[in-house]
């Protein structure tokens, strides 16, 4: 009996000098990131001098010079580029969206902008009467009969009861990514599409669509929630309304573009993976800042405090910058490709692509059958919620680190508060003036503790 007790004592002490030592090493990360943290200047650069970042443009090349510098400046053990064709749409000279005819108003000029992937009008531009639908079912109701030569105008709003936005983002994004082929298939020539944005905003918001296999590819154009409510009031009271629309964007051959990946290696295990990443493409109508820049940084800057503090992960660490999640998502794809064709074991994926706001916790999915994994990641949760990371109750891990998952890899979304997000979301407004240096340097740390915790104790 006195040997088991001894025993018990002594794996209770170790466990506990464990604890101690994981809640100094969290605390040191989190005093690097707060007092000499570097994401707020990297995303200041990113932002500021190179700027919007769409795929396949002048923009998205600049921004993967300066990851691979900025990753080689900080000493990381290997920086490189994986090669990956892209899809390259261009906008265009700015879109034009009127009402031509109302009785109350007149001639009246609406806040929109093309859809990203859309077919353009032509020069002269379509002008047609409009229907208005909030769902595939009601203009399945309508038929060609009544949809045949008009604009499909989309109107179901993100729905406000919902206290997760991203929930309510799921609710309404189908209309933005199908709605064109939808309102093809009953010969509509074209679609105006309510702003996925939550409140009432002045400007639009932009956003991939895509077409499907045969069916006509129509315009697909956006419009701001507060014009989309004064073209239905308009509506509801002139039936007869119509409008003008002119967008002048075109899909080229795709362009060639790169993955840029920075690592440290492990010193124990240098074989087995952590990858954290962002997207480093963005949208042309603002500067990406926390579309997806905010990861970006973030990712770079773990990796970034670790070197500052000396510490020698027993695990590789990675960093990754993605290209084309905002309308294509082949860098994720070939980053999985390379993955499986390397034989490479990444025992997790960790993606930041919600913002750079304040963080509250993370979402994770494990592999089918391995229900452990999310357990082993929840029972650290004593240890995290300290620095406000309370909510490990959501599945999920990001678009990019979505197709490592038949590799077996444990997928992890870095989960801030999302209120503000879609105020930003693919819009001209999602800049650098809109990020708060203390809340982009509490999700670096953040993320810099969970990779910690997985590289000292693994998943198993």
């Amino acid at each position: 009996m006195m040997l088991r007790a001894l025993f018990l004592l002594l794996i209770s002490g170790t466990s506990l000098l464990a604890q101690s030592s994981d809640e100094f090493t969290i605390r040191k990360i989190y005093d690097k990131a707060l007092a000499e943290g570097q994401s707020y200047a990297m995303l200041d650069y990113l932002c500021n001098k190179i700027g919007a970042r769409l795929s396949g443009s002048p923009g998205a090349a600049a921004a993967v010079e300066w990851s691979r510098h900025v990753m080689e400046d900080y000493g990381f053990d290997s920086v490189w580029l994986q090669p990956v064709m892209v899809p390259h749409w261009v906008r265009g000279q700015k879109e034009v969206g009127r009402i031509v005819n109302s009785k109350k108003m007149g001639t009246v000029e609406l806040s929109v902008c093309a859809l990203g992937g859309s077919v353009g009008t032509g020069p002269e531009g379509i002008t047609a009467s409009i229907v208005e639908v909030k769902s595939f079912e009601e203009l399945a109701s309508l038929g060609t009969k009544q949809v045949q030569g008009k604009f499909v105008f989309f109107n179901r709003p993100m729905d406000p009861t919902q206290l997760q936005t991203f929930t309510a983002y799921g609710g309404a994004v189908n209309q933005r990514g199908s709605g064109a082929s939808e309102a093809a298939k009953y010969g509509a020539v074209g679609v105006i599409v309510r702003s996925m944005g939550i409140n009432p905003e002045s400007y639009p918001h932009t956003g991939g669509m895509r077409y499907a296999t045969g069916v006509p590819m129509i315009p697909a154009m956006a419009v701001s929630t507060k014009h989309a409510d004064l073209l239905s009031r308009l509506l509801k009271d002139d039936k007869g309304l119509s409008f003008y629309m002119e967008m002048h964007c075109q899909l080229l051959e795709d362009a060639p573009s790169f993955n840029v990946v920075g690592e440290i290696r492990g010193s124990e295990y240098k074989d087995e993976i952590i990858a954290i990443g962002g997207h480093l493409d963005s949208w042309d109508l603002g500067q990406g800042a926390h579309d997806d820049g905010a990861g970006c940084v973030q990712s770079i800057e773990v990796l970034r405090i670790f070197k500052a503090m000396g510490y020698k992960p027993k695990r590789t660490i990675r960093a990754v910058m993605f290209m084309n999640e905002e309308n294509g998502l082949r860098g994720g794809q070939k980053y999985a490709e390379l993955a499986k064709q390397n034989k490479e074991n990444h025992i997790a994926a960790i993606e930041s692509d919600r913002g750079g706001f304040t963080p509250r916790g993370f979402t994770i999915s494990a592999p089918d059958g391995q229900p452990e994994k999310r357990a082993r990641i929840q029972s650290w949760k004593p240890l995290l919620e300290p620095y406000g990371l309370s909510d490990f109750s959501q599945p999920g891990g990001g678009a990019d680190i979505g197709p490592l998952a038949p590799q077996g890899v444990t997928l992890i979304g870095y989960l801030p508060d999302s209120q503000r997000y879609f105020n930003f979301h693919h819009t001209p407004e999602d800049n650098f003036d809109k990020v708060d240096k203390r809340e982009l340097e509490l999700g670096a740390a953040s993320m810099a503790a969970l990779v910690y915790l997985i590289d000292q104790h693994g998943l198993k």
